[in-house]
């Protein structure tokens, strides 16, 4: 009786432990199933990224490709109208708008990035302060003591640079400047370029650059308000060209490519990328 009751008890342990595994076993596939289904859907995700990202570069060369051709066989003109161009799967967004028309820092007068300063919100202490800063900071004002007045300014403000006393190579260098708020540089960086000349266009000027124009050189007529220069014939001699492409791929994937390119027929091989910026989402 003893032994049969061992046997029995013995069966019944082997039977507990068995169903422990295939519990065990259960839950590792389970999570196993779980996580190939998770790595599945990342890379669903990178692939739909990826497409929606160059559908909005194929929109860029697109756009430069439609900036040099006639109007008559589907050219694009600088009229501010936005353009949807379908690639693939993705439907992207173009719009345009002629660089000339921003202000660039490292050539405008200080008269102008005072005026802009002002029309974008500085009291005019301010703006010249901060003017003084960025001439100094890139180099066309020196400071006053050398070098190592203007480090010294810097270190009592907090921080641990000073002005390089050379042309800025991105705007972001201009949320460095001494005195420069995030509210003061979020109000200008919208009206600045590095690709423009020392005066803006005012054909192609937005309303904030017109006024800061007119304020700075109150004997120009003023712009009634936004116009985009158009291009005056379908083969332009040059033109800089700010180019924004906003796709929406599979899965409603987003991306978005900044691009600047220089078009005409001064530019060898009729274009130039000077810049292009890509971001997810």
């Amino acid at each position: 009786m003893l032994q049969r009751r061992g046997r029995a008890g013995s069966r019944g342990f082997a039977l507990l432990i068995v169903l422990w595994t295939m519990v065990l076993l259960a839950f590792i596939v389970a999570q196993l199933v779980a996580g190939s289904r998770t790595e599945l859907k990342i890379a669903q995700n990178l692939v739909d990224n990826a497409v929606a990202q160059a559908a909005a570069d194929g929109a860029v060369s697109e756009a430069i490709f439609k900036l040099l051709s006639p109007a008559d066989e589907g050219g694009w003109r600088l009229d501010g109208r936005a353009h949807v161009v379908v690639i693939g799967d993705s439907r992207v967004r173009v719009t345009l708008s002629n660089e000339a028309g921003r202000i660039n820092p490292n050539l405008a007068s200080p008269a102008l990035l005072t005026a802009l300063l002002q029309v974008t919100g500085s009291d005019p202490q301010t703006a010249q302060r901060l003017t003084a800063a960025i001439e100094e900071w890139i180099g066309r004002q020196p400071v006053v003591g050398g070098p190592a007045a203007a480090f010294a300014q810097y270190r009592a403000a907090g921080l641990d640079y000073g002005p390089p006393g050379q042309p800025l190579e991105t705007l972001g260098e201009l949320s460095q400047v001494l005195g420069m708020t995030p509210s003061v540089f979020a109000a200008i960086r919208p009206h600045l370029t590095l690709y423009g000349t020392a005066e803006p266009d005012p054909r192609a000027a937005d309303p904030v650059v017109a006024a800061a124009l007119a304020l700075a050189s109150p004997t120009l007529p003023q712009s009634p308000g936004f116009a985009l220069a158009a291009s005056p014939s379908p083969y332009p001699m040059l033109l800089t060209v700010r180019i924004i492409a906003t796709a929406v791929g599979p899965g409603d994937a987003r991306a978005r490519t900044l691009a600047i390119a220089r078009v005409g027929q001064l530019v060898p091989r009729g274009y130039v990328l000077l810049s292009r910026k890509a971001r997810f989402g």
